[in-house]
């Protein structure tokens, strides 16, 4: 992040969370990627931190904090290994569209839980056979009285099997298109909706992923987000800040993915010196270094604009593109100069290499950025 952007206070609150995951967090990893989860205890301490959605409101319980805190913790929580941590997913993803559009009722009973860590958000968005394209849900939620019932299944649901709170897009008019989908908070208990098994996946270990079912699925109508018909306008609006978060997620991966080649390369010897002064190497690293730094001035740049409040879409969309691309270049050459050790889940680089490959699907996948940015360009790719 640019200098201007931090003061003291940012400074403090970064050294007192980053002693937090040291702590808390770093030490616990091995033993969270083997059992594929984090326990519920870590988001209770985060809360009772006030690490969980710093920027709330303090009548909800949070610390009314911008964003740059948002960026600090999702920034310490990789560089202490914590990379598959729900947390920023929860922070700054679900929880803030109960904030913007569930009733004051809704909140009251909701936000004061997400800041303490009692209650865990998720977002269902993605489902079989929807993906990028989210006017192709199939989810259809009916009206019944003062109830909605839901019927569809969502998939690769980030959080999703320990959930307390899923804001879930569903169909309420299936033959309108994409002016049909609303937003419908769906809590663990609600009759009709369960989970089904927690997903294996190449990396992101410790990160619980699931399949959600809704059968006959009955909520309150009073847990509609907003009005009727209006969900795919809300995802719009704050999909700028789910792909934001993902940049950082690219970024500060990169940074550590170079960190660790560098650190190789100037203690493993070959034919008498240190790898990285090889030429091959040595301009291989300079490569490297050099998108890493393209890209933290680019980030740097849209988290200054998003906090002004501009509209980042076009570039935001650049961004998770190229970052995606470029973080899992980055990662690939670590490991490459890692040789077989790369390949050896006691090296840093090799959870790294398996986790970062997720950065260019989830959030809208690089193809999909790319036709994003086209459509801007006044362009018509079919």
């Amino acid at each position: 992040m640019t200098d201007s952007l931090y003061t003291e206070e940012h400074q403090i609150f970064r050294d007192a969370f980053r002693k937090f995951v040291a702590k808390e967090i770093t030490p616990n990893v091995e033993q969270w990627e083997a059992d594929r989860a984090v326990p519920r205890d870590l988001w209770l301490k985060m809360g009772e931190q006030g690490y969980l959605c710093p920027w709330l409101p303090e009548e909800y319980g949070g610390l009314g904090l911008g964003f740059e805190y948002s960026v600090i913790i999702n920034e310490e929580l990789i560089r202490g290994d914590g990379f598959g941590v729900g947390v920023p997913l929860h922070s700054d993803v679900a929880t803030p569209y109960v904030h913007s559009y569930a009733t004051p009722e809704m909140k009251e009973r909701w936000l004061p839980g997400c800041a303490t860590g009692e209650v865990i958000t998720s977002i269902g968005l993605t489902e079989p056979n929807a993906g990028s394209d989210l006017a192709a849900i199939r989810t259809t939620a009916r009206r019944d009285g003062d109830s909605y019932v839901l019927n569809g299944q969502k998939t690769f649901i980030t959080n999703g099997f320990f959930a307390d709170l899923v804001v879930v897009a569903a169909k309420t008019d299936p033959k309108a298109g994409h002016r049909g989908v609303s937003l419908i908070l769906v809590d663990k208990d609600a009759p009709g909706f369960h989970r089904g098994r927690r997903l294996e996946k190449m990396g992101y270990h410790m990160q619980d992923t699931a399949e959600l079912f809704f059968e006959d699925c009955r909520v309150p109508a009073s847990h509609l987000l907003g009005v009727e018909g209006a969900g795919f306008k809300y995802m719009m609006e704050k999909l700028q800040r789910e792909r934001l978060e993902v940049c950082i997620k690219c970024q500060v991966n990169a940074e550590e993915a170079l960190k660790e080649a560098l650190s190789y390369a100037k203690v493993r010897e070959a034919f008498g010196r240190p790898i990285g002064n090889f030429q091959y190497t040595a301009f291989r690293l300079a490569e490297m270094a050099t998108d890493v730094e393209l890209g933290r001035v680019f980030l740097d740049h849209l988290i200054r604009q998003h906090i002004e409040g501009n509209d980042i879409t076009q570039q935001v969309s650049m961004a998770k593109y190229w970052l995606g691309e470029m973080v899992n270049r980055v990662a690939y050459q670590s490991l490459q100069i890692h040789g077989g050790y790369g390949y050896m889940e006691e090296y840093r680089i090799c959870r790294i290499s398996r986790d970062v490959r997720s950065l260019s699907i989830f959030a809208g996948t690089s193809e999909i950025m790319k036709l994003i940015v086209s459509r801007n360009l006044g362009l018509t790719p079919q």
